[in-house]
């Protein structure tokens, strides 16, 4: 039997989609978590990163050698793909990245290059190593179809494990590979329709990035003229860029403009993309069913973090968390979810009980999971947490508009 009929047709695990007693009891709707933590590298990375590796093993054969630029996640699944598939791998990491990872990755077989204080700046050596490596295939971490194809393979798991059409989809969002596979997902599974524009199939998909690192959130309130248009062009640049956090730049292929950012901020730093995925933002623009874009502190990510270990029994870093803000507070939740209560008390009072009669809504959250995440790590975001405890209200942005959210 030859090599390729020995392959599996995939390598990432279908993963379970839960229903959350904790969080339904909290914000009053039926809540599922899809835990992308479960997979092999602990990421939902592993879903595309392998999908575009056994690709690339079977267009350039066994002698290939997969490089990648990451600062964790995607290099760990990276590594994982190239020793399931027996090949040579390499993953150029920015400087700062723990000593936890470094570790990871070599335990699974893959040499490291530390380049610069950035993934761009990773990635610039990678590309230069390249020009003498003739068996090296450049593995992408977010801005691929390839990637987005295997990432929407979770959609279909959920059509397949849910018994009705969510009323939302939330996700975290760094440089967009994940929203980009959902995207895809979605389209493959009929829960949006670019032909017939059939609006009462669309999933909504609410996406959640912090501040300090919204690369995305930026770019999309360039495109839409902060979220007031349906789009709009080029012109006029340099306006835009007085005291803006990013210089921009116009994506000619894709007919869209990037922000990219001058520093990131977050501690999130799976989130920590400089620019988003240029393919992802024409999809999230064209796209003919609802999408939000928000953005939380870090501290609130903290919180959802300690919160969600001590319900789920799940460490997760700032990165997967992020979502869970929605998810743990029913003032945030309401107020990107059409028609739910604001609060415990609006929700028991029989008006509303009577207005909600047979609306309780279908809710999921993707907890996509990630390696760079410790005890230690959630004692510190404790601390930090309660730093900032004496403030009553969280700020939150949502598609241009400041919202101060309940605590």
């Amino acid at each position: 039997m030859s090599e390729q009929n020995t392959q599996p047709e995939h390598l990432w695990f279908e993963t379970p989609l839960v229903y959350s007693s904790h969080i339904s009891q909290t914000i009053g709707h039926s809540v599922y978590l899809k835990l992308e933590n479960l997979q092999p590298s602990q990421s939902f990375k592993y879903r595309g990163v392998t999908h575009f590796a056994q690709h690339a093993k079977a267009q350039h054969g066994p002698s290939v050698h997969f490089v990648i630029a990451s600062s964790g996640n995607a290099g760990v699944a990276a590594a994982m793909a190239a020793r399931a598939l027996e090949v040579r791998c390499t993953v150029y990491l920015p400087e700062g990245v723990g000593q936890e990872t470094h570790n990871l990755l070599r335990k699974h077989g893959a040499d490291i290059i530390i380049a610069g204080e950035r993934y761009s700046q990773a990635l610039q050596k990678l590309r230069e190593d390249m020009k003498n490596d003739p068996t090296a295939v450049l593995l992408p971490t977010y801005d691929d179809p390839l990637v987005w194809e295997g990432h929407g393979s979770m959609v279909l798991e959920i059509k397949a494990q849910l018994s009705k059409k969510p009323d939302a989809i939330f996700c975290s969002l760094g440089g967009g590979g994940l929203l980009g596979g959902i995207i895809h997902g979605c389209k493959q599974v009929d829960w949006e329709d670019e032909t017939k524009l059939r609006s009462h199939v669309q999933v909504p998909i609410i996406t959640m990035e912090t501040h300090g690192s919204n690369c995305f959130y930026h770019s999309i309130a360039l495109n839409t003229q902060n979220f007031t248009a349906a789009s709009s062009g080029p012109d006029d640049i340099a306006a835009r860029t007085t005291n803006a956090p990013y210089d921009i730049v116009h994506d000619k292929q894709h007919d869209v403009l990037l922000a990219c950012m001058h520093e990131l901020t977050s501690l999130a730093t799976s989130l920590g993309a400089t620019s988003p995925s240029a393919g992802v933002v024409r999809m999230a623009l064209n796209r003919p069913g609802g999408l939000k874009c928000v953005c939380v502190p870090d501290e609130m990510s903290m919180w959802a973090a300690k919160t969600f270990a001590e319900d789920h029994k799940f460490l997760v870093e700032l990165a997967c968390s992020t979502p869970l803000t929605a998810a743990y507070n029913r003032d945030l939740f309401s107020r990107l979810v059409p028609g739910t209560p604001t609060s415990l008390s609006e929700a028991s009072s029989p008006d509303q009980k009577r207005e909600n009669t047979n609306e309780k809504k279908t809710i999921v959250f993707i907890v996509c999971g990630g390696v760079k995440i410790s005890l230690d790590e959630m004692k510190e975001y404790r601390k930090l947490e309660a730093a900032v405890e004496k403030n009553r209200e969280w700020e939150v942005v949502c598609d241009g508009e400041k919202m101060h959210v309940s605590k």
